[in-house]
């Protein structure tokens, strides 16, 4: 069910909403559940978050994805 809480949309406007949310819908049934695999480590924030930040210094960006 949608409502609308605020403002007052024409029948054009809601049927155009309603066709985005209808056509999300399917694209998100026809998807196959659990298809997505573990994270790469490279996109994993944590990666970087974990380790201590590198000390300013002229070959500090050298150390920024390279901790040693």
């Amino acid at each position: 069910m949608i409502k609308v809480v605020r403002g007052n949309p024409t029948p054009e406007e809601l049927a155009a909403a309603l066709t985005v949310v209808r056509a999300r819908a399917a694209a998100a049934e026809s998807e196959p559940s659990g298809t997505q695999g573990p994270r790469d480590a490279w996109s994993d924030p944590s990666r970087i978050a974990s380790a201590h930040l590198p000390h300013p210094g002229p070959a500090s960006w050298g150390r920024t994805f390279w901790p040693s």
